[in-house]
């Protein structure tokens, strides 16, 4: 533990971005899984609804600094093929 007033600060800090941006991870991982798991059932309609929803917060994701933009093009482009695929 830092005994100097500065680094417990940063400590403190530094332990809620980590909550932040394990909350903002979650999300688009669980927005992900939920797109996938409407593909693997065939669900079109509804996987096009979700599609949306986790482009959206993979953006939001990038924006907040917890993915790299490069990143974020790749499992959007990702996604995209996945939807396209399933309605071929």
């Amino acid at each position: 533990m830092p005994n100097i007033k500065s680094a417990i600060k940063r400590v403190n800090v530094i332990e809620k971005k980590t909550l932040r941006n394990n909350m903002i991870k979650s999300e688009y991982k669980t927005a992900i899984r939920r797109f996938e798991e409407a593909i693997a059932n065939n669900n079109i309609e509804e996987a096009t609804k979700l599609f949306s929803v986790a482009t959206k917060k993979i953006d939001q994701a990038c924006t907040k600094g917890v993915i790299v933009k490069n990143t974020a093009a790749r499992k959007k482009s990702n996604l995209a093929k996945k939807l396209n695929a399933a309605n071929a």
